[in-house]
């Protein structure tokens, strides 16, 4: 009977390094597939921002800088392999705790970037708008106080890193652009008879009510004054010249009320050398589209709006009342 031969040493060896080699590819072709989809190491969400033009290669090089990959090479070779040809987006982009490498490039090639906002209030003067620009640790380099009135209030989005110069031409070019817009659907025959003094009695408006429903009516008021050659004693225009539109933090005294200057509206007719505020779209509107009425004259009411009179009997008697409320709140 034949003798069945032995695989020989060598031989025996080969394979047991084949087997070897099978098992640790296999291994690797696993982790490399897994890695895809498992969670990352991040232990809490970070941020990174995606400058423009920038590459995929750059992108790993940022994740892993900030933790959100365990390796840049490894996240590259597996975004180019299963991502597709999406490209990625430049912008700031949050990644989740943990997140994924498949879940971290579906963000970069299609999440929501960050959103970074900037809100300016209606009736905000132009130095608190610069403090706060310049307050904004996110943003970068150095601006001037902007021109009082050229800044339309709302809120801007921005980039962290971005400049201030940047931000704030957007908010200039957004008050350009409604100027415009609503000078050309404003109503005949107003007594404001350029986009300038428009923004000029509109800042006015703004900072005398707070009440929104009012502004027609106060715009209305002031029209009335001005062409009646009447002061518009309004007191903000005071306190402008003193705090460039700051609170002022007291109550205004009789020698500022007598201060002859380009604002002060009780020591002068007209309307003042400029804006004293940036007002918001309403006010603008307000200004562009008056209340028709015969008032000339409004208090407050005691009830945050103010009441209006059409004769200085009228007004008196509504000045009596108000400080009645006052003196009964204590005020006085």
């Amino acid at each position: 009977m034949a003798r069945r031969s032995r695989p020989s040493p060598t031989r025996r060896i080969g394979c047991g390094i084949l087997l070897i080699g099978l098992a640790v590819a296999a291994f690797i072709a696993f982790r490399f597939v897994a890695g895809w989809s498992e969670d990352g190491p991040a232990a809490r969400e970070v941020s990174i921002t995606v400058p423009e033009g920038a590459t995929l290669s750059d992108a790993a090089v940022l994740l892993k800088q900030a933790g959100a990959v365990r390796s840049a090479d490894a996240f590259l070779t597996r975004a180019k392999f299963f991502g597709g040809s999406t490209p990625i987006k430049a912008g700031e982009f949050v990644i989740p705790a943990q997140a994924s490498n498949k879940d971290i490039l579906a963000i970069l090639q299609g999440g929501k970037t960050l959103t970074r906002l900037v809100t300016i209030p209606e009736g905000m003067p132009s130095i608190l708008v610069y403090e706060r620009l310049m307050a904004n640790d996110q943003l970068t380099g150095d601006i001037q106080v902007p021109e009082e009135g050229s800044v339309l209030p709302d809120s801007y989005a921005f980039d962290k890193g971005e400049p201030r110069a940047a931000v704030l031409k957007r908010m200039q070019d957004a008050m350009t652009k409604l100027l415009a817009k609503l000078w050309a659907e404003r109503a005949p025959d107003l007594v404001v008879k350029t986009p300038r003094e428009a923004i000029i009695l509109a800042s006015i408006v703004e900072k005398e009510t707070a009440v929104a429903r009012e502004r027609p009516m106060v715009a209305g008021v002031y029209a009335n004054r001005l062409r009646a050659g009447m002061m518009l004693q309004a007191d903000p225009t005071i306190i402008y010249p003193i705090t460039r539109g700051k609170p002022l933090g007291r109550r205004i005294r009789k020698s500022e009320i007598a201060a002859v200057n380009d604002y002060n509206t009780y020591a002068m007719t007209g309307l003042p050398k400029g804006p004293i505020a940036n007002p918001g779209r309403l006010s603008i509107v307000a200004v562009l589209h008056p209340a028709q009425t015969k008032a000339l004259y409004f208090v407050a009411d005691g009830k945050g709006g103010h009441i209006f009179a059409d004769s200085l009997q009228q007004h008196n008697e509504n000045v009596r009342k108000w400080f009645e409320i006052r003196r009964a709140r204590g005020e006085l």
